[in-house]
């Protein structure tokens, strides 16, 4: 059964999860430094629950993140793009498009890939008006990734909610009209 479109790029397959993915998202949830910024390592159960809260997400709503999947390989490398956690406005800072990838998969451009590949897709197809990106000020390769999409700090030290309230992180973000301006046609 699909629950969501597959978006290809270059050397990317986005799509909603399978239960085809839980290895490889328990292996990134189990990895220290992958997590260091996404509330910490998960034991394989904690990892689970955690996905099939994405891929609920995905009935529930209409949109969630997307598993990356290599081309080249069908290995799955992680998981990025839309997120509203709680399920309606005012339950989180806004609306999201985040990512993660496994630390074999980081350093080769696929976060940029993916990410401008969903954030095309939730403005285009889920109608969002901006997007913000949750991020831990030490977390030096988001940031990077959020200036090159074209995004800025919108807000700065906001505290996250439940389960998250003792994480503080910056809003970066952008507006549907500022990345249509800055995007290739």
């Amino acid at each position: 059964m699909e629950i969501g479109p597959t978006l290809t790029t270059a050397r990317l397959v986005l799509r909603p999860p399978l239960q085809a993915d839980f290895d490889g998202f328990a292996q990134f949830s189990s990895e220290e430094e992958t997590m260091r910024f996404l509330g910490g390592t998960m034991p394989r159960g904690s990892a689970w629950r955690g996905m099939a809260s994405l891929t609920g997400s995905w009935v529930l709503q209409g949109f969630g993140m997307f598993s990356v999947i290599e081309r080249d390989t069908g290995r799955w490398i992680g998981r990025l793009g839309p997120l509203r956690p709680g399920g309606k406005e005012g339950d989180w800072p806004g609306d999201e498009v985040g990512w993660g990838l496994l630390a074999t998969a980081q350093g080769r451009g696929y976060a940029y890939e993916g990410a401008t590949a969903a954030m095309d897709w939730v403005f285009e197809n889920l109608g969002w008006e901006s997007v913000i990106h949750c991020i831990d000020k030490r977390n030096a390769p988001s940031i990077a990734l959020a200036r090159r999409l074209g995004s800025t700090v919108q807000r700065e030290n906001v505290n996250m909610p439940a389960p998250f309230a003792d994480h503080v992180v910056d809003l970066w973000g952008q507006t549907r009209a500022q990345w249509r301006a800055r995007r290739p046609a």
